[in-house]
């Protein structure tokens, strides 16, 4: 690197997104992530356990989570997005809130609940988050979404989650309430 091309900002944004990935976990997460978001992501956890029996698969679900989450913020607010990845990330946010009020939905109104509709919609989720990051991430952080993605978009699962007589249905309402939140506080 020659004295031109040198930029401290540069080398500092670099190590900043090496050293969170590295870092987050759910206890340095906390420091990004905010009270509600903790709760719905500590419920997150619980609903991934219980639903898959492993307790591992439940903590590499909500890591990559918090992983993509941090690396997101660490390139908004380092100015790393252009105008047109600026513009796919409003149509995530878009997708991401609608799809978040669908499963609000399922939860609340009784025989409501559209697998394909869901996965569909979160599939969309994950080619926007994709298309937004791909220029920045490594590939094992688009594996990482991937990851999120297939647990969540997977059909056994959706049915387990959503049935009428699901075990989860207790934990899947304490997310519903966590989304109310973060919908009325504009987050999500």
């Amino acid at each position: 690197m020659s004295d031109n091309n040198f930029k401290s900002k540069d080398i500092g944004f670099i190590a900043q997104k090496k050293l969170l990935s590295r870092m987050a976990s759910k206890n340095i997460a906390k420091v990004f992530i905010d009270d509600v978001s903790g709760n719905l992501l500590d419920n997150v956890y619980r609903l991934v356990k219980n639903q898959s029996g492993n307790k591992k698969e439940a903590e590499k679900v909500v890591k990559n989570i918090i992983k993509i989450v941090v690396k997101i913020g660490v390139l908004h607010r380092n100015g790393q997005f252009n105008s047109e990845e600026i513009k796919t990330a409003e149509r995530f946010k878009q997708k991401f809130h609608s799809t978040a009020m669908a499963i609000i939905s399922f939860y609340e109104v009784d025989f409501s609940f559209d697998k394909n509709f869901l996965t569909q919609s979160l599939n969309n989720c994950r080619s926007l988050l994709k298309e937004l990051v791909v220029r920045h991430l490594t590939e094992k952080s688009l594996n990482r979404i991937d990851h999120v993605f297939n647990f969540f978009t997977n059909p056994n699962v959706l049915d387990d989650v959503f049935s009428l007589d699901s075990n989860h249905k207790e934990l899947l309402g304490k997310i519903v309430a966590d989304m109310h939140k973060l919908l009325e506080e504009g987050s999500l």
